[in-house]
């Protein structure tokens, strides 16, 4: 007979609490009989009434029933939908507020996990706080039981679909016609085997959108699918398995999409399916922070580490003697060879490698560096800050989309390479959720 692990029963009822501060997930955190709980849409400072949805040996989780004394920064959300889709989880928070909240966040990372006194902060980056999404991957599903397809983000806290008709942080060529997108793939044969697209918009604003699709389409699929793009002004693509398989509907022979950094005269094409910044506009203010810091000059040699398509390294071509920028995807680094001849840039040069492993021998790693610039993943960099000493940089710019590993790495360049946190400050490249980008700016001690 197999023993059934007991479930224990939540409490019954609705609790006071009074929410002390805010999570890096956007959730408010209270003490309630000594347990922290997490409360779903709770702000610092509120006195709120709640009722448990999880509770743990260490932790609970709950959920506002009533506000019995507001936030003076609770605005109400913009977007209907907002609650359900899980696509926010900031829109009831004002939205001076939530970057004052995240740059908070990142100074108590490099306080509590880097073991540094804070240092100056830069002004936080801000841009558009609506229809800044340039790039997104929007879930569909089919439900038989409603004959019905939904296009849009995942419910909060769920695998479902949240049933939305348009979404105002999505670029509004594509954000307001989800419903005509829904539509559309409801009268497919296949509906029922698309589970996603994928979406890009260049700074033109055309609109890239990739199907993916688990069986071929019909002919009737198609010409359904083209008079939609013709409609609504889309490039279709179809993508029936790996990324390598991305191949044009319509038009047949699109242009790709372009991104410019106007600061310095340097354009980007690139595919739908590259990884580019979700916020154009934020991504601009970026790239001219990363050159005034960096200050590159002609007799620099800078190295961009997790260089992408060369989103940095190539504005820094245009100032500095020599730019090496590395990175562990093939396709990417090609845009990047690509880019640098369509911008006559030939003094970035681009080397594939995996930087989460050794680098010896490596022509661009056995010479010494003025200046690094660091783009990592969520995972941080860890694994090749063993090389900075070697590289002998007198100044470093991190650029980082975890808070956590950032602080984590400042400790290690501060307190194991000698190098001083000069300033550090977040960037409002997610407005509305609880996404925190931010840079920091190293130099390395005299002697």
């Amino acid at each position: 007979m197999t023993r059934r692990t007991r479930i224990k029963k939540l409490p019954e009822g609705t609790h006071a609490a009074h929410i002390e501060t805010f999570t890096h997930e956007g959730r408010g955190l209270a003490r309630v009989d000594g347990r922290p709980v997490f409360i779903d849409a709770a702000l610092p400072g509120e006195q709120v009434q709640f009722v448990y949805t999880e509770v743990r040996r260490d932790y609970a989780e709950g959920r506002i029933e009533r506000i019995e004394q507001a936030s003076p920064d609770r605005v109400t959300p913009h977007c209907p939908h907002f609650g359900v889709c899980g696509g926010c989880s900031l829109q009831h928070l004002a939205e001076t507020r939530q970057i004052e909240i995240k740059q908070g966040l990142l100074m108590e990372q490099l306080r509590r996990l880097g073991h540094l006194e804070e240092p100056d902060a830069f002004p936080p980056l801000t841009g558009p706080h609506w229809g800044y999404r340039h790039k997104a991957r929007l879930g569909v599903k089919y439900v038989r039981k409603r004959d019905q397809v939904m296009v849009g983000f995942r419910e909060r806290g769920s695998g479902l679909i949240a049933n939305i008709e348009s979404c105002p942080v999505l670029h509004p060529g594509v954000g307001l016609h989800l419903r005509e997108l829904a539509d559309c793939i409801a009268t497919l044969s296949i509906r029922e085997r698309i589970p996603q697209i994928e979406v890009a918009v260049d700074d033109e604003s055309a609109v890239h959108l990739i199907f993916r699709v688990l069986d071929a389409p019909l002919d009737s699929d198609r010409d359904r699918l083209i008079e939609l793009a013709r409609r609504l002004a889309f490039t279709l693509y179809l993508q029936p398995g790996g990324p390598e398989t991305v191949t044009p509907l319509y038009p047949a022979r699109p242009e790709r999409p372009v991104y410019r950094i106007p600061a310095v005269g340097v354009n980007f094409r690139f595919e739908p399916t590259d990884f580019t910044q979700v916020n154009t506009a934020i991504n601009q203010a970026m790239v001219e922070r990363v050159l005034e810091v960096l200050d590159p000059q002609p007799g620099d040699s800078i190295l961009d580490l997790f260089c992408g398509i060369g989103n940095f390294t190539l504005p820094l071509a245009t100032r500095a003697g020599q730019v090496v920028g590395v990175e562990g995807s093939v396709e990417a680094v090609e845009r990047a060879r690509e880019n640098a001849i369509l911008n006559g840039l030939g003094n970035a040069c681009f080397h594939v490698a995996d930087l989460t492993q050794p680098v010896t021998g490596l022509p661009w790693a056995e010479r010494t560096h003025d200046k690094i610039l660091l783009d990592p993943s969520r995972a941080g960099a860890c694994e090749i800050l063993e090389r900075v000493p070697d590289w002998q940089a007198r100044r470093i710019v991190y650029v980082s989309c975890n808070p956590a590993t950032l602080a984590r790495d400042a400790d290690i360049l501060v307190h194991r390479y000698h190098y001083r946190l000069v300033r550090a400050g977040v960037m409002d490249m997610f407005p509305h959720t609880s996404h925190v980008e931010s840079m920091a700016w190293f130099e390395r001690d005299a002697g």
